[in-house]
């Protein structure tokens, strides 16, 4: 039986590394754990892999459908691009790959989209290290640690889903483990940064440079002459979904459970005020109307709000999709005979915290799919409950079961066979041989080796927060 559930876990990590489709694919690899069990095929589909896959639509689309819209509004406008630009050109191109890190960081930290951020630092990025004359292929790594790496899952508050998926099974919020994350986004920033510009020296020590011009750089920079609306106005949406987002924490939290009263016999209804999703979901309404009003100007001389809202809203659909299809291939698998055997061995996993069991399951969850929210879903919804459990047996508090798994999330998530990994190298006009080893120093091997020294730390000073 556990043969049965190893096979399917290669089989969809080949899938998702070959690129097809985790909607139509994750099923598949699901029923393929069931016949090895022996289970009945139509009812394991339907009546446990379809109703899991519903309940994660149910508690996150509303997340999904508002960070898409927020990001492709930012982007359109071209707010995301003023950001961007003035923090590279108030760095300047000697320190073309601390500007490039911050850009992205201060996007993503903003609330908007990976895939975004990327589009909208790339032809910035691009343009310091041809004036600085760096070498090019070091441009994937540097927008990945600022994207990808401590502002997705470490630092505290941050409106990216990663950090949001723990808030439901374990009745945390966004800024849970304010030290913890705060520290583990430090040391993944300084150690990033450290490594970006080892390898530039090293790079250029060996007689490397630029290289050859990238054409799409100065289409993209000009883009359609309509000028972006100023920097410090660009940014004020980011600051607000920030601001309001720990203001809205703070209040929802105190809210009477009754409120939930009116919808306790409705299908789905939440037992606990979600807390998390509720202060985001408001949030970034705000910051949405808030960039629509002061980007009025661009998209009335572009003609594109109604895309930017239609793509945002679209674009949403497929990325809830994906993961949902994973999280009911997870509870498919989580649900059979021998996946007992598998969870009593990574629970077996016991320094004394289960911090570390859950670091480890998280990771390696999240390598095999590719997806740090996927794997994150699936490992939470297969043990989340028994983590809690656990921390709750040694005095660990929630919150630290909550940040320890947003960060594990981004760790083996960013394995070759990514998706924002391939599109980033798209986006850069790179390859893996290239740019890859520089992507999965930052993103892979410092944030995995720094949680995991955290977890140590906290564990042995009798750290809670």
């Amino acid at each position: 039986m556990v043969i049965g559930i190893v096979i399917s876990l290669l089989l969809l990590t080949w899938i998702a590394y070959r690129g097809f489709s985790v909607i139509l694919f994750a099923p598949i690899c699901a029923l393929v754990a069931v016949v090895s069990a022996g289970l009945p095929i139509l009812p394991s589909y339907t009546e446990m892999f379809m109703p899991r896959a519903v309940i994660y639509v149910k508690n996150f689309f509303p997340v999904f459908l508002l960070g898409a819209v927020f990001g492709k509004v930012m982007e359109d406008s071209g707010a995301a691009r003023s950001v961007a630009r003035a923090i590279a050109n108030a760095l300047g191109a000697q320190r073309a790959v601390l500007a490039v890190v911050l850009a992205a960081a201060v996007l993503t930290y903003g609330g908007v989209s990976l895939f975004v951020v990327a589009f909208a630092v790339y032809p910035f990025a691009a343009a310091l290290f041809e004036e600085a004359d760096f070498p090019r292929r070091l441009i994937p790594g540097c927008i990945a640690l600022g994207a990808f790496g401590f502002t997705m899952t470490a630092t505290p508050g941050t409106p990216q889903i990663q950090n949001m998926i723990p808030a439901t099974y374990f009745g945390t919020n966004a800024f849970s483990a304010p030290l913890f994350g705060s520290v583990g986004a430090i040391i993944i920033f300084v150690a990033g940064v450290s490594w970006l510009e080892y390898r530039r020296r090293k790079m250029m020590a060996a007689g490397e440079r630029y290289g050859e011009k990238d054409t799409r750089v100065q289409t993209a920079v000009t883009n359609d002459g309509v000028s972006d609306i100023p920097a410090g106005l660009a940014a004020l949406p980011l600051i607000t979904v920030l601001v309001l987002n720990f203001i809205f924490t703070k209040i929802i939290s105190g809210w009477d459970k009754a409120l939930l009263a009116g919808t306790a016999k409705q299908p789905l209804a939440a037992t606990a005020i979600p807390v998390a999703n509720w202060a985001l979901i408001i949030s970034l309404v705000v910051g949405i109307l808030l960039a629509i009003v002061i980007s009025a100007k661009q998209f009335k001389a572009r003609g594109n709000l109604q895309t930017a809202l239609n793509t945002g809203a679209i674009g949403s659909l497929l990325a809830i999709m994906n993961t949902a299809s994973e999280v009911g291939y997870g509870n498919v698998v989580s649900s059979l005979p021998g996946f007992a055997a598998v969870r009593d061995f990574l629970l077996s996993i016991d320094p004394g915290t289960p911090l570390i069991s859950e670091a480890l399951v998280v990771n390696v969850l999240a390598g095999i799919t590719g997806s740090a929210s996927g794997g994150m879903s699936i490992a939470l919804e297969a043990m989340g409950a028994r983590y809690l459990e656990w921390a709750n047996a040694a005095g660990v508090s929630a919150d630290l079961l909550h940040r320890v798994a947003a960060m594990s999330s981004g760790g083996f998530d960013s394995l070759p066979h990514n998706g924002a990994v391939i599109t980033l190298l798209a986006i850069c006009g790179m390859t893996h041989k290239k740019s890859y080893p520089d992507i999965g120093m930052s993103t892979v091997v410092i944030p995995f080796a720094t949680t995991l020294v955290l977890i140590v730390v906290w564990t042995v000073l009798g750290l809670n927060f």
